[in-house]
């Protein structure tokens, strides 16, 4: 009787086992990423992030994928922006970036406000990073300008006397006018 009923259990806890990974199965993907791959990274763990939960972008990137780590983690090539977060996060967070083609959005148009971070060069150096942007008047018209950040700090530091080493730069159609 104690024989019968052990056989039983076992066979019910191996028919469920059976069944619970058909189940998982169904649904779960290994990640295909190979290195270099460009992916997009979840926001939902990011806290540091500004304005309300609900009005931020659910993906953000993309990111370069370096390499899986194990079947559950990836790293990923993080921009200096995050450069204070780990670079490794779960595969559920990350999911492929996918560029989207300029035949399937012929009326979209293509503009560029952001200048290029290595386009504006004087004898300041070239830039390191942009920092903010603003729109401000100028004899009656709107002007887009970026506050930059320069390589070359400490040339500027003695410039500026002041140990400042960012600037407000006009946007890039002004500059390439320079």
């Amino acid at each position: 009787m104690w024989k019968r009923a052990c056989d039983t259990a076992a066979r019910c806890r191996a028919e469920a086992k059976e069944y619970n990974k058909q189940r998982y199965d169904k649904t779960h993907m290994e990640p295909d990423f190979k290195e270099g791959d460009q992916v997009l990274m979840s926001t939902l763990n990011l806290h540091n992030l500004k304005g309300p939960r609900k009005m931020r972008d659910s993906f953000m990137g993309p990111f370069t994928f370096i390499k899986l780590i194990g079947k559950n983690a990836v790293e990923v090539r993080i921009t200096e922006e995050f450069s204070r977060k780990h670079p490794v996060f779960p595969v559920s967070l990350v999911k492929p970036y996918f560029q989207t083609g300029e035949d399937k959005f012929p009326s979209r148009k293509k503009t560029t406000t952001t200048p290029d971070i290595g386009e504006v060069e004087d004898s300041l150096g070239p830039v390191k990073k942009i920092i903010k942007a603003r729109k401000i008047i100028l004899n009656g018209k709107e002007q887009r300008q970026y506050l930059v950040r320069f390589e070359n700090q400490t040339e500027y530091r003695q410039m500026a006397g002041r140990g400042c080493h960012t600037r407000w730069e006009p946007s890039s159609k002004e500059i390439q006018g320079l």
